[in-house]
């Protein structure tokens, strides 16, 4: 199904160029006032400025042009040189009915299909998932499912940190009960690992013996040593295996579960050969690489490879991990999709990896994100003061999701077990279809009352408007009525949701161009109110004219396939019935 915006700036495209001026001057949008057009144009206004003429006159040529174009039903000017668009019902009609039945809708994929490599998850190895790392898997899920939709060859990494410090003092911890109070009988646990982390790495701040003793261990450990190096393995497994579960919770998957550790015996060579390629330099004891160009308009500091003691640092392992995708999936793109404030470290080492020629074919893109904030504005925390984990935030989400249920009646008659997985699904689809909502670089406030609510832009009205489509559609086959019939604009109300529905491509390009899952959920939503007033206006399983009737089924059927699509690249199910 055609992008109904682009076929029609690139027809305003060729008028502009008509009357020699720039196409891009023909761009048209969705109309800022529906009710006098479907589109609009606003180029005449730019192209007067050009011609140093009249924007009025501009646009009366363009019209002139476009009058008696079959596809357009009219083209009228408004102000001092607005150009408002209308489609024919018919050619609606065609484009609409082109996709019924199609699985995809309509969309075809890329050709030819990227090579993208996702990073987003982030999670530490002996920690437990919290609520910072909700929105980085709820953006890169929802930018695999979709980049994978528009046919690019997608791998999704979670990029562990699984190495370092933070593992020694792991791993003192184990060795030392009497500090930590854990006393481990065979292999821990991660409540084990979760408890000995922070008391270590607190004692480590305060006790110069326990920190030298931690990092005594990580290089040992990272020597491959024969006591610690297989402590560290079931340490990491016990981690993993935990994470899954959390991401399992959450709908979220992974491709590659790496981390550090799969890095680290790259970072040798990789050092070599850049000194080798003289863009290293000796900084008061430590290696690092000149990252400024010219044109910065802040400083940029180098990134530094490695310290004056010679151990490495994130810039290193990630500059490694770069080296490992090349060789592994050889990228045409990779997508980091971390916190916003990590933006310079990202800078500094996209410009090292260009200047250290370790990038292969990829270009590459840092995703920031904002942050998700209580009510005070600042990041999201427990009443206690603490991170809450993400396991307790989707038990939370479950457990408001289910009150709301009950006060509104839904899924009465479902067994107690059923209802429960209603009301997880219907709190996961709040968490999700709230973050998303906001453009990724905003922050946004955690309001879990409005998030739960089945009523306005939430994830549980459109969860909502789906089943309620499955009900109509349920009854229609009940009642023997045909609901494969060919979709015929009647209703102003009918025409809207084909306007609608003719959306979809539009919002996908948004969305995949500015990697903005929000322009998903703007779309969905909008697409759920054009049916609600349909269907208030247009009764489809009551209609008695059997062409009427099956045409307005047709279109709940559509409806509710978009809706399905949509919201299941946005990671949020639909459930069987409410």
């Amino acid at each position: 199904m055609s992008d109904l915006t682009e076929l029609l700036s690139a027809k305003l495209g060729e008028a502009f160029v008509a009357e020699g001026l720039d196409a891009a001057l023909g761009q048209v949008r969705v109309s800022d006032r529906p009710d006098l057009a479907q589109f609009q144009c606003n180029g005449a206004m730019a192209a007067a400025k050009i011609a140093k003429t009249n924007p009025r006159a501009i646009a009366e040529k363009i019209k002139t042009r476009l009058e008696n174009d079959p596809l357009l039903e009219k083209v009228e000017l408004a102000g001092p040189g607005f150009i408002n668009l209308t489609l024919t019902d018919d050619f609606l009609n065609q484009q609409i009915n082109s996709v019924v039945g199609d699985e995809r809708l309509g969309i075809a994929k890329h050709d030819p299909a990227q090579s993208v490599v996702i990073d987003f998850g982030g999670p530490n190895v002996a920690k437990p998932m919290h609520v910072g790392h909700l929105r980085t898997c709820n953006i890169g899920d929802s930018l695999q499912r979709l980049f994978r939709f528009m046919g690019d060859d997608v791998t999704s990494d979670v990029h562990m940190g699984d190495w370092g410090l933070q593992m020694g003092q792991v791993l003192y911890g184990l060795e030392h009960p009497e500090l930590t109070g854990v006393t481990v009988d065979g292999l821990p646990d991660l409540e084990d690992l979760e408890k000995i982390y922070p008391i270590v790495s607190a004692a480590s701040k305060e006790d110069d013996e326990v920190l030298k003793a931690s990092r005594e261990i990580t290089a040992k450990l990272q020597a491959r040593d024969i006591v610690y190096y297989p402590k560290w393995e079931e340490v990491r497994r016990v981690s993993v295996d935990a994470m899954r579960e959390g991401f399992t919770s959450l709908g979220v998957s992974f491709d590659e579960y790496k981390g550090e550790a799969d890095a680290d015996p790259l970072i040798a060579p990789m050092v070599d050969d850049l000194k080798a390629k003289g863009i290293t330099r000796m900084s008061e004891g430590a290696l690092v690489i000149d990252v400024e160009q010219d044109g910065d308009k802040k400083e940029m500091p180098p990134l530094i490879l490695l310290k004056s003691d010679g151990a490495a640092l994130y810039h290193t392992t990630d500059m490694a991990t770069i080296i490992d995708r090349v060789n592994c999936h050889n990228p045409d793109l990779i997508l980091y999709v971390v916190d916003q404030r990590q933006h310079q470290h990202f800078e500094q080492l996209f410009r090292g990896a260009i200047k250290g020629g370790i990038n292969g074919k990829a270009f590459m893109e840092h995703l920031g994100f904002g942050t998700m904030n209580g009510t005070d504005n600042k990041p999201f925390k427990t009443r206690e003061g603490g991170v809450m984990k993400l396991s307790d935030l989707i038990s939370m989400a479950t457990e408001t999701a289910r009150k709301r249920m009950d006060e509104a009646g839904l899924a009465a008659d479902s067994t107690a077990e059923e209802k429960q997985v209603i009301a997880k699904q219907v709190g996961l689809a709040a968490l999700k279809f709230s973050d998303l909502s906001n453009h990724r670089m905003s922050n946004y406030v955690f309001d879990m009352d409005h998030m739960v609510a089945f009523e306005g832009k939430t994830g549980p009205y459109l969860q909502y408007a789906a089943v309620r489509i499955k009900s109509i559609l349920a009854r229609a086959e009940d009642q023997g009525r045909d609901v494969e019939g060919a979709i015929e604009i009647g209703a102003p109300e009918e025409r809207n949701l084909v306007l609608a529905l003719s959306g979809l491509q539009a919002a996908l390009n948004m969305a995949y161009d500015k990697r903005a899952p929000n322009a998903l959920t703007d779309y969905v939503y909008g697409l759920a109110q054009a049916f609600s007033s349909f269907y208030a206006a247009c009764p489809a399983v009551r209609e008695e004219d059997a062409r009427i009737r099956g045409s307005r089924l047709a279109l709940c059927r559509l409806t509710l396939a978009q809706l399905e699509l949509v919201l299941g690249l946005l990671g949020i199910e639909i459930p069987e019935r409410m």
